[in-house]
């Protein structure tokens, strides 16, 4: 039989599903390669610089009682590397934005003491200890947002009968401050 150009053959039917194939076996897993060599040393990668900001003073024994009412200036320098505490003014300047954590302990003798924490003139905390016996003890601290200039500093409040910080060899008298973050946009 002929077939002519033109003429197509139709499909046939379908044909039944032959049966499922081997399933061939996994190969065993192969011996560890040696180690390659060394590869370059990348370049560093850009690190930010981390402010620092902090101070520990103290006062020492030839310290003549403050003035009330004006900046306290402990000479005793305990740890000031950036320095921003200024021993002359008795002010810590801001020298980086951001959250400050301040704290002072105060020897305590003779006299009751009333101390001021001030930013920029303005009181942030007092605290107060009224002279009982021998030596007493006072202490406080506080965290403070600081701009750029801001100016932090102890000081007597109340007049003189309120002036009993002391410091000997064994007693001191200290005022410390230090940067907990910066802000981040301001760095």
């Amino acid at each position: 039989m002929f077939i002519l150009k033109h003429e197509r053959r139709r499909p046939g039917p379908k044909g039944d599903i032959g049966p499922p194939g081997h399933r061939g076996t996994i190969g065993y897993r192969g011996d560890k390669g040696t180690k390659g060599e060394t590869g370059e040393k990348g370049s560093k990668g850009d690190m930010p610089e981390i402010p620092k900001s902090a101070f520990s003073v103290g006062l020492t024994v030839q310290t003549k009682l403050p003035a009330s009412n004006a900046p306290i200036r402990f000479d005793k320098i305990i740890y000031n590397r950036q320095n921003h505490y200024n021993p002359q003014s008795g002010r810590f300047t801001c020298a980086v934005t951001g959250a400050y954590y301040f704290t002072y302990h105060i020897t305590v003798f003779s006299r009751n003491v009333r101390v001021a924490l001030m930013k920029n003139g303005q009181s942030m905390i007092y605290t107060m200890d009224n002279y009982q016996n021998s030596e007493d003890q006072a202490a406080g601290g506080t965290v403070l947002h600081l701009e750029v200039g801001d100016k932090v500093w102890l000081q007597v409040s109340g007049g003189q009968l309120f002036n009993g910080l002391y410091a000997d060899d064994d007693d001191d008298t200290t005022f410390s401050g230090f940067l907990l973050f910066a802000d981040v946009f301001a760095v």
